[in-house]
C-alpha cells in the first residue's frame, strides 16, 4: 500500500509508523485512520515490535475538524464504530509489543490512540489533553477505558471534565504513561527501548499482555489458573529453550519465535 498521511518503516524486526501531517499537527482524517489501520496490521504480521510516533512538533492533535464540510453534522457514532474502533482494536490486540513515542502534543483522540499502546514513552515537552468537553463532547477513542485504569478514577474524571493539559512528567508520576524523558536524545531513547523489545521473546510478550489485561476481569483463582496455563505454553516455546540455554552458556539469547 502507498501511504500518503503516514510513513512506515520496517527495519530489523522493528516497524515504525509515523503520523505524517505535520502542517495540521497530525490531525486524524478518514484517510489517515485507514492508512494507520493497514500499517498496524502490516506490522502485526511482519514485525517483532511496533512504534507509533508523529512528525513535526506534535504526536497527534486528534480528530481533524476540517475533514468534512460541516463537522457538526458528522455521524460521530458511525465514525467511532467504523473508523476508530477497528484501529484501536488493532493496536491494543497487536500480537507484538507496541510503543507510543509521544514527541509532542497528544490531544483528544490522538492522546487516546497513544494510550492504546502497551507502553507510552513521552518527551518532556509533550502534553496530553482530553480536549473533548471544550467542544461539548465526552472522551472517546477508548479514553473512558484507558484513563481510569492507568491514572485512577479521580484523576481520570478531572482530566475529562476540566480538559486541562497534563505534562509528560506529571503523566508519568500519575501512572498514565511509562516514562517521560528529555527531549534531547528522545528518539534514540525510544528506538533503543523498541529495539530491545524487537530482539526479545515475543511469545512471552504476547502472553504477558494477555495475562495482565485479563486480570481486571478475573478473581485470584482464575488469574492463577490463567498464569499456569500461559506459562505452560511459554515453556513449550523455542524462546524458552533458547533463554535457558543462553543463561547456562553465559551469552545473550537470540530469540526468533512469535
Amino acid at each position: 500500500m502507498n501511504y500518503e498521511t503516514i510513513t512506515y518503516d520496517l527495519t530489523g524486526g522493528l516497524a515504525v509508523i509515523t503520523l505524517n501531517r505535520p502542517d495540521v499537527m497530525n490531525a486524524l482524517n478518514t484517510q489517515m485512520r485507514a492508512e494507520l489501520l493497514h500499517a498496524v496490521k502490516e506490522a502485526a504480521g511482519n514485525a517483532r515490535a511496533m512504534v507509533l510516533t508523529g512528525a513535526g512538533r506534535a504526536f497527534c492533535s486528534g480528530q481533524d475538524l476540517g475533514d468534512r464540510a460541516n463537522a457538526a453534522q458528522v455521524d460521530l457514532e458511525r465514525t467511532l464504530r467504523d473508523e476508530y474502533e477497528p484501529l484501536l482494536r488493532a493496536i491494543y490486540d497487536s500480537p507484538v509489543p507496541t510503543i507510543s513515542a509521544v514527541n509532542g502534543a497528544a490531544a483528544g483522540a490522538g492522546a487516546n490512540i497513544a494510550l492504546a499502546a502497551d507502553v507510552v514513552i513521552a518527551a518532556d515537552s509533550a502534553v496530553f489533553l482530553q480536549a473533548f468537553t471544550r467542544i461539548g463532547l465526552i472522551p472517546d477513542a477508548g479514553g473512558t477505558y484507558w484513563l481510569p485504569r492507568q491514572m485512577g478514577f479521580a484523576k481520570a474524571m478531572g482530566a475529562a471534565l476540566f480538559a486541562e493539559p497534563i505534562g509528560a512528567r506529571q503523566a508519568a508520576d500519575w501512572g498514565m504513561i511509562w516514562e517521560a524523558v528529555p527531549d534531547e536524545g528522545f528518539e534514540a531513547h525510544w528506538r533503543a527501548r523498541a529495539e530491545k523489545l524487537a530482539a526479545g521473546p515475543t511469545a512471552a510478550y504476547a502472553r504477558a499482555k494477555r495475562a495482565l489485561r485479563d486480570s481486571y476481569a478475573n478473581d485470584l483463582d482464575d488469574q492463577l489458573a490463567l498464569e499456569a496455563h500461559l506459562q505452560g505454553e511459554c515453556g513449550k516455546t523455542r524462546d524458552f529453550q533458547e533463554g535457558v540455554l543462553a543463561f547456562l552458556e553465559k551469552r545473550p539469547p537470540h530469540y526468533e519465535g512469535r
